[in-house]
């Protein structure tokens, strides 16, 4: 039996995560907003209320969690959201939002759980990140900006938590059939001069127009469980064929920009 702390467990992968732990008989220690979705499971289950852009309530929560449950083997990063429209089209609060969420939320969440577990000498840290992370496209640029920022974060983290024992893994999910296209998805107001423009494809997902999906929720869930079994911990596990064409295509990509200029990036050398 394992423990594991999870943010934003009343939806999507969190949920997911949550549950087909606690049906195989561990325990979690999961955040919520609101109310939880989930009961039934008695002392294997704690909860905390937490909006992970206060920083001192994700402190407490991630200190009371670890005090509740006495040890914690997993720690994932899970709670976020994506803002979707131009650059331009997102207001100043908006794109802070996005950031202080998805990207703020992770580092401070995962800062909090370190101490725990380096005095634990061991731990693993799973950050669910995105195709997003590594890929971008137009209409998506303070979403992308959020999940870059997380692979940097979690990539340096990963060797400096190294010596303590502690493994991190950076989950790259595509388009998983969630609740995300839903509840989890927010829009800037649409600019006229975007219509017609590459940035105008996420304005579909303001309707019913959004093709489904060919990620599977329940086995994306699965295989980040089994992850945390692995040794050394996978530094970055791609989940789903369109995520697979979509980061291979994206690195291949930047390769062709980067190599041609090994003779002028040596040219600047003193």
């Amino acid at each position: 039996m394992t423990t594991w702390f999870i943010t934003g467990i009343s939806s999507g992968f969190g949920r997911e995560l949550a549950t087909q732990l606690l049906d195989a008989g561990h325990r979690v220690a999961g955040t919520v907003r609101s109310s939880s979705p989930l009961d039934g499971y008695g002392d294997r289950l704690w909860l905390g209320r937490l909006d992970v852009t206060d920083p001192a309530a994700v402190r407490t929560t991630v200190d009371a969690a670890f005090a509740a449950m006495g040890r914690i083997d997993v720690v994932v990063p899970n709670a976020g959201y994506g803002l979707f429209g131009a650059a331009e089209e997102v207001t100043d609060e908006q794109a802070e939002h996005q950031i202080t969420t998805n990207l703020l939320g992770t580092i401070r969440t995962v800062r909090a759980a370190l101490p725990h577990l380096r005095a634990q000498g061991s731990g693993r840290v799973i950050a669910l990140s995105s195709v997003a992370g590594l890929t971008a496209h137009p209409g998506a640029s303070l979403y992308h900006a959020s999940k870059w920022g997380v692979e940097g974060f979690m990539e340096a983290l990963a060797a400096e938590v190294a010596p303590f024992g502690i493994g991190v893994t950076i989950v790259e999910p595509g388009g998983a059939r969630t609740s995300f296209a839903g509840s989890s998805l927010r829009l800037g107001a649409p600019l006229a001069a975007y219509d017609g423009t590459p940035a105008a494809f996420v304005r579909a997902f303001a309707g019913d127009a959004v093709p489904p999906l060919p990620g599977d929720p329940a086995k994306i869930a699965a295989r980040i469980v089994a992850s945390a079994e692995e040794e050394p911990a996978p530094l970055r596990m791609v989940l789903g064929s369109d995520s697979y064409a979509a980061v291979t295509a994206a690195l291949r990509a930047r390769l062709a920009q980067v190599e041609p200029q090994e003779a002028s990036a040596a040219a600047t050398d003193f």
